[in-house]
């Protein structure tokens, strides 16, 4: 069962500000028709910063919502520290499926953003969005996100690489997944993404509800790029840390090695397959063309390998692979040549230089220097 606490939309962001996002008020003529709903599940490290950054965006007027997934930590009590100033919703432990479910029963306004609990937005977000949103008919605005460490520092990486402004949902029809920031990187037409949700919660489809909205709202209209980054997506490892058998992280994730995320993507699109047939009366391909899908494979069966067993991928498996690669829609021909000529150089003898493309194709972070320290918010 839920608990509710209903908040009050914050007259000013002064007296709450995190000093990433603290800026001085300013006046924007967009209405403020939205809601920052926040997701979390013990997280209550990053909570502040995320409930933060929500409350001190430049427009007044942004709702913000919390909805907390059966935390054990200390986040019930962070969020109950701001009172009115947000709208709390407690329930048992169910997932984030379940979450983004209940978030959106409880959104009243036009417009949403599902912001994680552990990555926060620039203070000019909202208004970015809302005046992105105003300038045309669009389901979904999305923008850019720094890659920041778990304590905060920048990495120097963003995502998504590629800016994306086009008929994503034609595109989808074909199958192909189109580049998309994470979850916090996307802001929703609310009428249109409950469309799609509430998404089943089965025990197979607990977590990745972004992929949900962020590939199926491109189906009820056109998505639109801000060419900036207006928010920090964390990551709570490095690309040279070792959490398995000595094995770096071959992938930007949080939560799941490359080949799991493959595997997990593919089971997602199957249930989007289904919810775009039964609500929307559209007929999507049995499986997906994605290049972070298909390098998420590459990865983990190349990385390490013995040059006969890297031979015998070229050569009996990486059709997809190729597919996704010299046919990609959405890659200029110059990335095409640079992937392909990254992707042979796993052929040489030399595991290192095999294994160094490897890192430098699968994971952002690999292709950056090591980051000097400075903190999201000094930017």
């Amino acid at each position: 069962m839920a608990t509710i606490r209903r908040g009050r939309a914050p007259a000013s962001p002064q007296g709450t500000g995190h000093p990433a996002v603290r800026s001085s008020l300013v006046q924007n003529p967009f209405m403020t028709d939205l809601t920052i709903a926040i997701c979390n599940y013990n997280h209550g490290a990053y909570l502040r910063d995320a409930i933060d950054s929500a409350l001190a965006q430049t427009v007044h007027g942004v709702r913000v919502l919390v909805v907390d997934d059966g935390s054990t930590d200390d986040s019930r009590d962070i969020i109950h520290s701001y009172g009115e100033r947000v709208t709390a919703v407690f329930q048992e432990n169910r997932g984030q499926v379940a979450a983004y479910n209940r978030a959106l029963e409880h959104v009243a306004t036009r417009y949403v953003i599902l912001l994680d609990a552990d990555d926060l937005l620039y203070a000019d977000a909202a208004a970015r969005v809302l005046a992105a949103f105003a300038s045309g008919d669009f389901v979904k605005v999305h923008f850019r996100l720094d890659v920041i460490a778990r304590d905060g520092a920048m990495t120097g990486a963003s995502v998504p690489q590629q800016s994306v402004d086009t008929d994503c949902g034609r595109l989808l029809r074909a199958g192909w997944l189109y580049p998309s920031p994470p979850a916090s990187g996307n802001a929703y037409r609310v009428d249109a993404l409950k469309r799609i949700f509430p998404v089943p919660v089965t025990p197979d489809n607990l977590h990745g509800a972004d992929f949900y909205a962020i590939y199926g709202i491109a189906l009820l209209g056109a998505v639109h790029m801000i060419d900036a980054t207006l928010g920090g997506y964390r990551v709570h490892q490095q690309p040279d840390s070792r959490p398995v058998a000595d094995t770096p992280a071959l992938a930007l994730t949080n939560s799941e090695d490359a080949a799991t995320g493959a595997l997990k993507a593919e089971r997602r699109w199957a249930t989007l397959r289904t919810l775009a047939g039964t609500r929307l009366h559209e007929a999507l391909p049995i499986a997906p063309l994605d290049f972070a899908i298909e390098k998420a494979r590459f990865a983990s069966t190349l990385y390490h390998a013995p040059l006969v067993r890297r031979w015998r991928w070229f050569l009996c498996e990486s059709g997809r692979y190729w597919h996704t690669v010299l046919r990609n829609p959405f890659w200029r021909p110059a990335k095409k040549v640079a992937v392909a000529g990254l992707s042979l150089a796993c052929l040489l003898p030399s595991s290192t230089l095999s294994n160094r493309a490897i890192r430098y194709i699968s994971n952002p972070l690999a292709r950056v220097r090591k980051s000097s320290g400075q903190r999201v918010g000094t930017r």
